[in-house]
């Protein structure tokens, strides 16, 4: 009987070393491309971009993750400067006392 990955993230994870492997390369890689995107959803915008560009080398898998990678960064930089913009107007725009 074959494991079955039980979490979302797990499942991701499982998806990525499958479509790795279906590009003859060994799940190792996988699992390496998916440690390194962390994320659920980034290990399935990986999955999809190898079934759909079906890349010919390990660096332009590598590019992609790096891109995908860096992407999700300036997200979270983005959510938090959002963040601490809201809070600075909050500051700002707070009854006073005269």
């Amino acid at each position: 009987m074959a494991f079955s990955p039980q979490t979302p993230k797990d499942r991701a994870r499982a998806e990525l070393v499958r479509a790795i492997e279906a590009l003859g390369y060994p799940g190792e890689f996988g699992e390496v491309l998916a440690g390194e995107l962390g994320g659920e959803k980034s290990m399935q915008r990986m999955t999809a971009y190898l079934r759909q560009a079906h890349p010919t080398s390990p660096e332009q898998i590598v590019d992609e993750m790096l891109a995908i990678v860096e992407q999700r960064q300036r997200w979270a930089q983005q959510h938090a400067s959002q963040h601490a913009n809201d809070a600075i107007t909050a500051f700002y725009n707070r009854p006073r006392e005269d």
